[in-house]
């Protein structure tokens, strides 16, 4: 079997959670021996595409079933070849309307028109899939005419291996001393930014988000404003060279996150034995169990709550943590692969 595994604009999405869940899916498919390509177009770009189409040929490679993780004009033109030729379509829904509002300037505007057309995008595919239930309930309540199933986007653990040599480094590297709550991913109101820096000025915790934020002017004014003028006690640290760094700097993994599919730091930190405190959201309430490998909140109290009971606690912290590290055990990238294989064949079985 060859799979196209498709990413477009992939070296744009390369520090997004998108990103990090395609190559995840690659490394999965791998795995559980499935031949992958990354490019649509023959001889590996789009430039040569059209050098081939010009040429009198396909400006597509040859694949049996087509995966893509995008919703962009690139990812459109396979979807008509793959419907032109009979090639088994797959779209995976990472983006949707709900997740798109408060990420960008003028974000939540665009998401009803966005939403309407991910309801037409979708319904294009053979086979949707999504990271969540709570996901799958979101893309059938637009409604997508298609069967949408769920996979879980994974934990690479081995890519997470020896972080916790990298501790001293980085706590130096961004001045952090003493008990450290932290965040890990894009810089968005989504992903709960303002919660985060109200705790932090009501708290004498440090406080550190590892990742990028836009500055430019599509940075959505509440990004500019926290970033700019953060809380004493905040570190914004931008985009920072090894995600290593971030789980071994960081004591509690604080995410107060409005909406998410699923949440790939939050199994990241997991697979490192940290413990979460998270906002409690459906795709939240689905994986994780409160008490057990997380704290779920639903006010800034009880944020401010949970966090000055792991601060005082550390065997709450590490009874957390190794029952996190379990959670986390559960969504293997064997997993991963066996189920997208398994969806493939199935997809491949009902086309002869």
């Amino acid at each position: 079997m060859r799979a196209l595994n498709y990413l477009e604009l992939e070296g744009l999405l390369d520090r997004s959670g998108l990103g990090t869940a395609a190559a995840q899916q690659r490394r999965a498919l791998a795995g559980a021996g499935v031949k992958v390509d990354t490019s649509p177009w023959r001889g590996g770009d789009l430039r040569s595409g059209v050098r081939s189409l010009v040429a009198g040929r396909s400006a597509f490679a040859h694949y049996d079933l087509a995966h893509c993780n995008a919703p962009g004009p690139g990812t459109l033109a396979v979807v008509r070849h793959a419907r032109r030729e009979g090639i088994p379509l797959v779209l995976h829904a990472h983006v949707t309307a709900e997740d798109f509002a408060e990420s960008f300037r003028g974000s939540a505007a665009v998401a009803p028109a966005l939403g309407r057309y991910l309801r037409w995008f979708y319904s294009r595919a053979d086979l949707v899939l999504c990271p969540s239930e709570y996901t799958k309930g979101v893309l059938e309540s637009y409604p997508v005419d298609a069967p949408v199933r769920q996979v879980t986007n994974g934990v690479d653990r081995d890519s997470l291996s020896g972080f916790a040599s990298l501790r001293g480094a980085y706590r130096e590297r961004y001045g952090l001393d003493g008990f450290t709550v932290f965040a890990v991913g894009n810089v968005f109101e989504r992903k709960g930014l303002t919660t985060f820096c109200e705790l932090a000025h009501s708290s004498e915790y440090e406080f550190a988000w590892f990742g990028p934020y836009d500055t430019g002017p599509l940075a959505a004014p509440t990004v500019t404003r926290w970033v700019e003028h953060p809380p004493e006690n905040v570190t914004f640290t931008g985009w920072i060279d090894d995600k290593r760094g971030a789980y071994a700097a960081g004591d509690v993994l604080c995410f107060p996150a409005k909406v998410e599919n699923q949440g790939l730091v939050v199994l990241e930190a997991m697979a490192c034995g940290k413990p979460v405190v998270l906002r409690s959201i459906p795709a939240f309430e689905e994986f994780y169990t409160h008490g057990e490998d997380c704290l779920l909140c639903e006010t800034r109290g009880e944020f401010a709550e949970a966090l000055d009971r792991l601060a005082g606690d550390p065997a709450l912290r590490e009874r957390l943590g190794a029952n996190a590290r379990e959670t986390a055990a559960e969504h293997s990238l064997e997993r991963v692969g066996e189920e997208l294989a398994g969806h493939y064949r199935d997809l491949l079985a009902a086309e002869r």
